[in-house]
This record gives structure tokens, sequence and C-alpha cells, in this order.
């Protein structure tokens, strides 16, 4: 099957049939310690593939933690857990410079962001002089320490965990920072019947299974140029940019209801994310081309923390899901 624009789908497609088969595994190593989740563990499959960074929410014992060092664990790979608290310095994430009195020189003592995989577990316990440590480091891919920069291994992706119920000693995020990351995924409870496995899981006489791994880096690289591959049409692009521009200006798109509630809409980032994260759900759906419920599967989690509610919005409990909601219902698909 050729497009108009000369594209040959059927060798994307037999590229993807190769080159996503170490899904299955990955897959089936995160199922052997977790429950249930399967939407938190393709989120985790989506930022991996298209080189971004997640952001999981929820309250404590959903096995935000446990899902992404099982991650880390199926790829042979750097693995750093980075616990934030409020007395974190930048230079206990980065690195830092230390005297050495036998050569009278200074050397660097690089820090834990130097991995494939960086658990920030609750981030949002760390003060912002931390958090603008981070930054550079996600989205330069780069680390500097004193007067020399240092690149970051590939693949690098940072998987930060928060509790959005304690706010006790917790700084929101900056939305500079929040910008970063690709996708925040929400978690739920979850259903009886996976609680039951759960608690049967964790009372087991053998114990918790461990994940092996089963794929190295470079599968990783690999599969990430063949997303980049994944076509996709002048349609679909027209698509994403409404669906953005919605949240900018949504009186253009009949929704001036929502022009009280939006305080700021989403950057060109979030153009950016939606595109390649709607290409990574292909590849992850074998298909070697996007179409508009990719988009929709995607949107939510790219959208949700782009979008800056007014007083007004908060007042009345209207919240960024609702926003997305509207848009998404509003905007025409092609």
């Amino acid at each position: 099957m050729n497009t108009q624009s000369g594209v040959d789908i059927r060798a994307i497609n037999e590229e993807i049939q190769k080159e996503s088969s170490f899904l299955d595994l990955v897959q089936l190593e995160m199922n052997k310690v977790i429950v249930g989740q399967k939407y938190m563990i393709e989120r985790l499959l989506i930022a991996l593939l298209a080189d971004g960074h997640i952001l999981l929410e929820g309250v404590p014992g959903l096995a935000k933690t446990l899902a992404i060092n099982t991650l880390s664990k199926t790829v042979d790979a750097g693995f750093s857990r980075i616990q934030f608290t409020p007395d974190l310095l930048p230079a206990d994430v980065i690195g830092t410079m230390i005297y050495n009195q036998k050569t009278d020189a200074f050397s660097i003592k690089k820090g834990p962001v130097f991995s494939n995989f960086i658990l920030a577990d609750e981030i949002n316990r760390a003060p912002a002089k931390v958090q603008s440590a981070l930054l550079e480091a996600m989205q330069e891919r780069q680390v500097t320490i004193g007067d020399k920069t240092f690149e970051l291994p590939k693949p690098f992706l940072v998987l930060a965990t928060q509790n959005p119920v304690e706010q006790e000693g917790t700084y929101p995020l900056p939305e500079a920072q929040v910008d970063r990351f690709m996708l925040k995924v929400v978690l739920d409870y979850p259903k009886k019947e996976e609680e039951k496995l759960i608690i049967r899981q964790n009372l087991s006489a053998e114990g918790f299974a461990k994940p092996n791994a089963v794929i190295k880096p470079e599968d990783i690289l690999k599969a990430r140029s063949v997303v980049k591959k994944v076509y996709m049409d002048e349609k679909i692009e027209k698509y994403i940019v409404d669906l953005v521009y919605a949240t900018r200006t949504p009186e253009d798109y009949g929704l001036e209801k929502l022009s009280s509630a939006i305080n700021f809409g989403a950057s060109p980032r979030a153009s950016i994310s939606l595109a390649i994260a709607a290409k990574a759900f292909a590849f992850i759906q074998r298909r070697g081309y996007v179409i508009p419920e990719d988009i929709r599967a995607v949107c939510k989690d790219v959208l949700r923390h782009r979008i800056g509610l007014t007083y007004e919005a908060e007042a009345e409990n209207i919240t960024t899901l609702n926003i997305i909601s509207d848009i998404v219902n509003a905007v025409e698909v092609p």
C-alpha cells in the first residue's frame, strides 16, 4: 500500500512487526510483578519508545515505584533511584566538584542522574533549586558541573512519581518543568479481582517473581528510529494542531464557555509530544500509520498537565479533563 506522498506503508508495517517483538517480552516480564495496571504499563512503554519523560500521580500503594523499577530491570541498562526530600541539594542529583588534597586539584564526582533510567520518587517534595538542576538533564540530555558539560547516557528517561494527597512539605512543580514531561498519568485503584491477586501474590510462599532483563538499550534506540518512520498524514497533523489551538483560543472552535476557565493553553511542546506519542501508540498496536483514534488515546495524558485553570474554573470544580473532553468532542475528526 503506497500513499500519495510515496510512503510505503507495507514496508513500515513489516519493519514494525520485526522491531516490536520485544514489547511482548517486556510486558510478559512486567506482568510477573505488576497485577493489573495495564494502562500504566502501556503509558510507560509509550514514554520509552517516544523518548519522553513520564509523571505518575496516584495515592500511595498503587505500584508506581514498583512498575518503574520493574521496567528498568527488563532493560539491561543503568538505573538510579532518587528519593526527593525537602533537604535535597542539586549536587545530590547531578554531582559536584570535590577537592583532592593529594593532587591539589578538583575532581568531578558524578551524581545518580548519570544513568539510563531515573526514578524520581515523590518529585514534588524537593525545592525549586533541585527541580531546576533536573530541568537541564530532562530537556538537553546533558548536565553541567562547574565549567564542564557532560552528555547523559542513551536512552535517558526520567520516571517521576507524585503523591497528590499529602500537601505538607511539598512544592508544586514549576510549569516549565511540568511541560518537560511528555505524559502525566493519573492512576486509579485496582479492580476487586486484581486486588485479590495482589493479596495472593504478596502472601505467596515463593515470594515475589523477579523480572529478567530481556532487551538491551540498543533495542530501544533502534525501535525509536522505527517509531519516527510511522506515517502521519497531513490531516492528522492538522487535527493535532486544532486540538492544541483549542486549548489556547477555545472560542474559535465554538467553545466560548471554556474561555473563562482556561488561564493558559498548551505550548508547541504539546503538539510535538502528541505527535510522537501517537506514533509510539501506533507502533505498540503494530501499525505503520497514525489514525485519529491514536491521537484521542494519548490526548488526555499529553494535555492534562499543560492547561492552566483560572480561579473561576477551580471554584466551579472544572478540571483539565473536563476541558480536554469538551475539546475532543468539539474539534472535527479527519
